[in-house]
């Protein structure tokens, strides 16, 4: 029997697929930039299908790319061998939430907007915002250890996830769950595939944390003529309490979601801030104070009521919007130190006008973190000069103290420099791990390691 009509006989004959088309449209990562190969597509749906299916793979040596949102931005999804791609679409169970415990269990293929409707609809709030929420999975949101929008007041995801079950490379299917907040028995499991990308195994399905929402909320956009400035805002607002986003854009940001979707800043200045501050009280009086020690350009915009937040929140999602509008971007998602935050903007753009003068580099990013993406748009390079400016930027990266990876993982795009963020002893230690559980490294083959 071959391995297409084995996973037939597993997931049914209308859950696989070998069309050219289907394949190639699957097989180019989000950003459009980075293409790959694939042998057929299967979309088991349950966990115990997904195992079914990695059995079936590895016994018949085929490589496995698991795929959810499909969302991510270093290549995390393309497949490079001719994979087998095992979708997790069909995996979207969105149980009862759990008001009084504040937790909800769903399927991997489930999205961040589903999530975010299900916790509204309870009167709570899940912690984890993406601009791409309608389309982006909580399974890979985990494998990824994503951040957000929302990092500076909840966490990343991993803080999220009280509980999952997994499909193991060997076919079996490990189920972590309790009910109990405090469970120190034996193994953290559940939090070894956090952050792991898919290369131990297939996330099925999550336990979520959700949180009480707000009951007041306040906005405001700030501009900055100096970053120094708007770091040293940003840093003092971080350790408020009640804080709940704090976003940084550059103007070249703002004047391109001005001319494409017709949303422009609403203060002056090179460097604006969004920030938000949440709490069971009325946040104004604070947020004024904290502003009349910042170094601001001009007068703040300040949102109080539902309508005037939306508004300076699209300053910053719209960002998202513009940054394909002449092509597919050249992406940097990274992590710095806040006092390297000005070092690296200002010989980042020294590096790319010198080798990419033609584009126009933006910088946005959830500043409380430090973590930053830079995006080159307009930027179109053969391949040995994108591949000297990529290694150009990681080394710069690193040499700030940065990490070259942050809430997007290392996906493919970045496997080549991990050694610049981890020691080789680090690196042999994940990679044992790697091999206790995927020995023939079938699964996730192009990720996170070369």
């Amino acid at each position: 029997m071959s391995l297409t009509e084995r996973l037939v006989q597993i997931v049914g004959p209308g859950y696989v697929s070998t069309d050219a088309d289907v394949l190639a449209g699957l097989s180019v990562d989000h950003t459009g930039r980075y293409r790959g190969r694939a042998g057929l597509l299967v979309r088991p749906g349950s966990a115990d299908e997904v195992a079914d299916v990695l059995r079936a793979c590895r016994d018949a040596g085929a490589y496995v790319t698991v795929q959810g949102g499909r969302t991510s931005l270093v290549a995390g999804t393309v497949p490079e061998h001719d994979d087998v791609l095992l979708s997790t679409e069909r995996l979207r169970d969105v149980g009862d939430v759990d008001v009084l415990e504040r937790r909800i269990r769903v399927g991997a293929g489930v999205t961040l907007a589903a999530v975010q409707r299900a916790a509204s609809a309870a009167g709570l709030v899940f912690g984890v915002d993406l601009a791409a929420r309608d389309s982006a999975t909580v399974g890979g949101m985990a494998s990824t250890n994503a951040g957000g929008l929302r990092t500076v007041r909840y966490g990343n995801m991993g803080e999220q996830v009280i509980g999952l079950d997994v499909a193991l490379p060997d076919g079996t299917v490990v189920r972590r769950h309790s009910q109990v907040r405090m469970d120190n028995t034996g193994y953290d499991l559940a939090s070894l595939f956090i952050g792991a990308e898919g290369t131990l195994g297939v996330i099925t399905t999550l336990d979520l944390r959700l949180h009480p929402a707000p009951r007041s909320r306040v906005t405001a956009v700030c501009g900055f003529a100096d970053l120094d400035a708007l770091v040293e805002a940003g840093r003092a607002f971080r350790e408020m309490d009640g804080i709940a986003a704090l976003e940084l854009i550059d103007a070249r940001a703002s004047a391109l979601t001005a001319e494409h979707v017709g949303v422009s800043a609403p203060v002056e200045g090179a460097w604006q801030l969004l920030v938000e501050l949440a709490g069971d009280t009325d946040q104004t009086e604070r947020l004024a104070e904290a502003l009349d020690d910042a170094r601001l350009a001009g007068e703040p915009a300040v949102g109080v009521d539902a309508a005037a937040q939306q508004r300076l929140w699209q300053v910053r999602e719209a960002v998202a919007e513009v940054l394909g509008v002449y092509g597919p971007p050249l992406k940097f998602d990274v992590s710095l130190p806040l006092s390297a935050i000005h070092p690296f903007a200002t010989q980042a753009a020294d590096l790319v006008a010198a080798q990419a003068p033609d584009a126009i580099p933006v910088l946005f990013g959830h500043v409380g973190e430090g973590n930053l993406h830079l995006n080159l748009v307009r930027c179109v390079l053969d391949a040995d000069t994108e591949h000297a400016l990529y290694s150009a930027m990681m080394e710069l990266i690193a040499g700030l103290g940065g990490n070259v990876s942050s809430e997007h993982g290392v996906g493919s795009r970045k496997r080549d420099y991990v050694s610049m963020s981890r020691s080789d002893n680090d690196i042999a230690a994940m990679r044992a791990v790697k091999a206790a559980f995927d020995p023939t490294g079938y699964l996730n083959p192009a990720v996170l390691f070369d």
